[in-house]
């Protein structure tokens, strides 16, 4: 059987959202007219047809993405799946690998998702990004254990109020990482601060320093959440930045003055947030680290280039033969200081030796070198396993918490 792999068209876009529709199961609507097709462009898919049925969907969004101290280019990929009656036939693959191809060629040089399940896009060269903290802890818990708490006072805005207030606290506080999405008014709107019947509504706490703002704190409030005869309500945090310590102590030094709150759960903090080194008995956030998004460098040349770095260093590396990317393949000569990277294809002898996804991982600085080289995921010299967590270190823990 021939498929046809193309871009929908604008009339065939309900048929995308009824594929939404199935493949997740409802979860963002039943209906053709659902948020996954209000949400996307006909440009920005590529789907395959069996004549005029749309038999697998695919979508990238055209991110900007930070990367430690700079921007990348970014596909963020999302609304993938494939009918029942059409799996196993290789469609996703041949999607995939056109899809890689084009967005070399629109300048993305790195692509991104959150996996349905990370069997399916580790096979397509997709390494881990960071993860999700999650935490859930009852009011009375949240106690730092020297008794400094935070100085500033916040104010209490309706959320979609505080957005200009807001603003430049994220981007002074995404400047320097590695992950954080370029929010668009439209995702703060329809993501952060979207409202639903049963979360109810959403809640924006600012704190300021010299009339300046310096951190905010987004989430809902909601009553009968928590089984506790006092403190039955729930705080769900949608979304926490901080410039400085004594804001973040002010913003979680609020969220403890709620006293009818049983729970305050945080479900997308990062791996290197602060709570768990300043409470005073940090067993009772009952922390654990999910699974966050899946990160692929497309364009191997360019993303060394757009990257920021924090150290210094060169070698040549060689990635192992990938279909899906054959452009990266062979040896790359990888120069990187902090005024600027570039990487060209070199004849000369590797310093070390590993594949596409194992090099995705090292280049967000998920992982160290010298750990994916005690796994047997990097050949290479001790020097240069060295030279490379110079290169690629972050100054702060790799991360994305917005879904897409």
């Amino acid at each position: 059987m021939t498929f046809e792999i193309r871009p929908a068209r604008d009339e065939e876009m309900d048929q995308f959202g009824l594929m939404g529709a199935y493949s997740y199961a409802g979860a963002f609507g039943d209906g053709a007219d659902n948020v996954v097709r209000n949400s996307h462009r006909p440009e920005w898919t590529l789907c395959a047809f069996d004549g005029p049925t749309m038999a697998t969907s695919f979508a990238a969004f055209p991110f900007t993405v930070r990367a430690d101290g700079n921007t990348l280019s970014y596909a963020g990929i999302t609304a993938v799946g494939t009918r029942p009656e059409y799996r196993r036939r290789g469609l996703l693959r041949q999607i995939m690998t056109r899809a890689f191809a084009e967005e070399r060629e629109r300048g993305q040089c790195v692509a991104g998702l959150w996996a349905s399940q990370a069997a399916i896009y580790q096979r397509y060269g997709f390494a881990a990004l960071g993860a999700c903290r999650q935490y859930s802890v009852d009011t009375v818990d949240i106690q730092f254990h020297d008794g400094v708490t935070g100085t500033l006072a916040p104010r209490r805005y309706a959320a979609v109020d505080a957005l200009d207030e807001i603003k430049a606290v994220y981007r002074a506080f995404i400047e320097p990482r590695f992950g954080y999405l370029h929010r668009a008014q439209v995702m703060w709107r329809d993501t952060v601060m979207a409202e639903t019947d049963a979360s109810g509504p959403v809640w924006c706490a600012v704190v300021y320093d010299d009339q300046r703002p310096c951190g905010y704190v987004i989430y809902t409030l909601r009553a009968n959440k928590v089984e506790h005869a006092a403190r039955g309500q729930e705080i769900v945090i949608r979304d926490l930045a901080w410039l400085d310590a004594d804001a973040y102590r002010s913003l979680w030094s609020y969220l403890a003055h709620h006293d009818l709150v049983g729970r305050v759960l945080w479900e997308n903090a990062p791996v290197d947030d602060p709570l768990t080194e300043i409470l005073a008995e940090p067993r009772m956030l009952h922390h654990r680290d999910a699974e966050g998004t899946w990160f692929r460098v497309v364009d191997l040349p360019e993303a060394i280039r757009q990257r920021g770095y924090s150290g210094s260093g060169s070698l040549v590396v060689e990635l192992e033969p990938d279909t899906l990317t054959p452009w990266n393949n062979g040896n790359w000569r990888i120069e990187a200081s902090v005024d600027g990277a570039s990487a060209e294809h070199s004849r000369g002898e590797a310093d070390c030796r590993m594949n596409s996804r194992t090099f995705s991982a090292l280049y967000s600085g998920t992982r160290k070198a010298s750990d994916l080289h005690h796994w047997g995921l990097i050949e290479g010299s001790p020097e240069a396993v060295r030279t490379l967590d110079e290169m690629f270190r972050t100054e702060y823990a790799p991360h994305c918490p917005d879904h897409y």
